[in-house]
């Protein structure tokens, strides 16, 4: 008897053609164990530079390094099997010259097996994007609201409410599809922009804080299960384990203060021996 076929991995080719059919589903994860949680609901994850904030408590993405992005790529490709993982390039591994993108992004899917990599940027970063895709390395853009650049737009600032500034990003949109990026990120946008952006590009878009007209929607998976202490307006708590994670640190310190943990079923006795005849 034969025995049963593994099963396949999502690739960037999959999602590219999910354009205008069943929305995508993608959420952030930074660890084996959440990405094997995540695996079979979702069709992507992404292993996102926003672990600087949620992990490090850093203020921005800015001071997040190439080596804790593929520690923590290894570590969602260890717990998962069936989605297609992407993972973030930080601030400064990519901007200076296509080079020198395509060897980090190289670096990355080498050390960790991932199946994509996402970069931040509109039209001035269209050359990389094609750069990359002809030598190999499926891209995932992102335009909008772009936390790399959070200094230079002065904060995590809703983008396209002005005519110019729309213009702008369905430009940037319409640069990185046509380079060659198999979907983009729509971050941080106002609603009728994203829903125009979905019908004007060829790839799909992966909406968040935009529309839900986008070819498919991500989270932070912090963020939608309540564990984040302040979320954005975009998003909904699905969950809320923060309070459920303080109740049982509350009781198991309780526990531990009382002498009633651990109790006998949580150590271990003396074997006994069997006397010899």
């Amino acid at each position: 008897m034969s025995a049963e076929p593994m099963q396949r991995r999502l690739t960037a080719v999959d999602i590219r053609n999910r354009k205008g059919g069943q929305p995508v589903v993608s959420l952030t994860s930074y660890h084996a164990h959440t990405a094997a949680i995540i695996d079979q609901f979702v069709d992507f994850i992404l292993v996102g530079d926003s672990l600087g904030m949620v992990m490090h408590g850093f203020e921005s993405t800015v001071p997040v390094t190439l080596d804790m992005m593929i520690l923590q790529g290894k570590a969602v490709m260890r717990g998962s099997h069936h989605a297609l993982v992407v993972i973030d390039m930080p601030f400064a591994s990519y901007e200076e010259s296509p080079a020198v993108a395509f060897r980090n992004a190289a670096r990355v899917m080498k050390e960790t097996g991932c199946g994509a990599i996402k970069l931040e940027g509109g039209r001035y970063m269209a050359e990389t994007v094609r750069f990359l895709t002809d030598r190999g390395i499926p891209v995932m853009g992102h335009i909008g609201l772009t936390p790399q650049s959070f200094n230079t737009l002065g904060g995590f600032k809703v983008q396209g409410r002005d005519e110019k500034g729309a213009e702008a990003i369905k430009a940037d949109a319409v640069a990185i599809a046509e380079a060659g990026a198999f979907a983009i990120v729509v971050e941080g946008v106002v609603e009728p922009l994203a829903r125009e952006i979905t019908k004007l590009v060829s790839v799909p878009t992966i909406g968040i804080g935009a529309s839900a007209e986008c070819d498919g929607q991500i989270l932070v998976l912090e963020d939608m299960l309540g564990l984040s202490p302040r979320v954005p307006k975009f998003v909904r708590r699905f969950g809320s384990l923060a309070g459920h994670i303080e109740e049982a640190v509350r009781a198991y310190a309780d526990e531990v203060k009382a002498r009633t943990f651990p109790a006998s079923d949580n150590v271990y006795a003396v074997k006994k021996v069997e006397p010899t005849t």
